[in-house]
């Protein structure tokens, strides 16, 4: 009888282990959006459809590493950036059309976006007449997006100003 209890202890002690495994690897896959951003989130809504927040580039990980190689249009991805995001897009209602413009002074920069569902936009400045980057689409859903501005080159420090405006 003292064999069938000392086995069922260490089933127990098995199935305990088994339990925290599973709670750690859980609470360790949390998604990205779960991070806070480097240089803050923008609230977009009813009451306002812009606004801007500052930020500076200099990661020197590869933006398409981090979400794709091309955007929902076919649109290639470009530039460097760090792994958590620069900033958060907080849409509180859809918007129709939203433009992204980043003013980065004489760096050339790109940006790129993640949405909750995953889907990704890219923009750069090769239709601009100066260096910062430009996004300009539509059907932009309510929720929370992910925002990189990225350097064409790694390493490259950049303060830049993001600009946002929605209809």
């Amino acid at each position: 009888m003292s064999e069938n209890v000392e086995m069922l202890i260490q089933r127990k002690r098995q199935l305990s282990w088994n339990h925290l495994l599973l709670t750690f690897t859980l609470f360790s896959a949390v998604p990205v959006l779960a991070q806070p951003a480097n240089f803050g989130t923008l609230t977009l809504g009813s009451n306002n459809a812009s606004g801007s927040l500052n930020g500076a580039t200099g990661g020197s990980t590869s933006l398409p590493a981090i979400v794709s190689n091309s955007d929902r249009h076919d649109k290639k991805c470009l530039g460097f950036a760090d792994p958590k995001p620069d900033h958060l897009l907080v849409l509180q209602k859809p918007f129709s059309k939203l433009r992204l413009k980043v003013n980065s002074g004489d760096k050339e920069t790109t940006i790129v976006i993640k949405g909750s569902d995953n889907s990704v936009r890219c923009g750069d400045n090769s239709n601009a007449s100066n260096k910062g980057a430009i996004l300009e689409d539509g059907d932009w859903q309510a929720g929370t997006y992910q925002v990189w501005v990225g350097s064409i080159e790694p390493g490259v420090r950049q303060n830049y100003r993001l600009v946002v405006q929605g209809n």
